[in-house]
Parts: C-alpha cells; sequence; structure tokens
C-alpha cells in the first residue's frame, strides 16, 4: 500500500537510511586496520526494490566495495574525506525526500479530514 501512497520516495527513503549506516559504519572504521569501506550503488539498489526485492536484498545486491585513491599500508580503505562528502551527500538527499513523504501525508490527512 506504501508504494500506491508515496511511490518511489518510500522505497528511495528506506535505501538512503541504510545506505547512511552504511557510511556511518565506514567513518567510524576509519582507523580500523584491514577494514574495506563499503557503499552502495543506490540506483542499482533502486531499481532492485522498484522490482519487486525487499530493501536488505536489494541493498545487498548493490553493496560495492570502494577502491581507494590512496591506500593505506595497513590495508584499511576508508579515505575520510570522501565518506563525509558522501555522507553529507547522502544526508541531504535523505532529508530532500523525507519532506517529500512528510508533504504526502500532510495533503492525505488533511483529504481525509476533508479540508
Amino acid at each position: 500500500m506504501s508504494e500506491t501512497l508515496f511511490g518511489i520516495h518510500g522505497a528511495a527513503l528506506e535505501l538512503r537510511s541504510q545506505r547512511l549506516g552504511m557510511l556511518t559504519a565506514n567513518i567510524a572504521n576509519a582507523a580500523t586496520p584491514g577494514y574495506k569501506a563499503r557503499d552502495v550503488d543506490f540506483a542499482a539498489a533502486l531499481a532492485a526494490r522498484s522490482s519487486g526485492a525487499d530493501a536488505s536484498s536489494a541493498v545487498a545486491g548493490a553493496t560495492r566495495f570502494r577502491i581507494p585513491v590512496m591506500p593505506s599500508l595497513d590495508g584499511n580503505t576508508v579515505e575520510l574525506a570522501n565518506e563525509q562528502m558522501a555522507f553529507a551527500q547522502n544526508a541531504v538527499a535523505y532529508s530532500a525526500t523525507l519532506s517529500f513523504v512528510e508533504g504526502r501525508v500532510n495533503s492525505i490527512t488533511r483529504a481525509l479530514k476533508g479540508e
């Protein structure tokens, strides 16, 4: 039912939330030897989700390991500046999608109240 009410935006919000978690884990492990930074190919995850996959499967299928520009000697592939930038961009997109969904909920609520 949420697909008909929110269209692609409900799925996008769910996927962006999971991507925020993955980017947060990368940032938290910036000093962990051997940690491999991961990210979600958002377009691939959204396409999978739109084709009927659940959010976890869509994210799992679209998860990619980052290839560092400057590999570290300890095997960690987190490049903090890149992770912070990706996090900020995703947070802005999450906020925009959330605003759209909130607007849709408000419209439905007003319609149900007969306003």
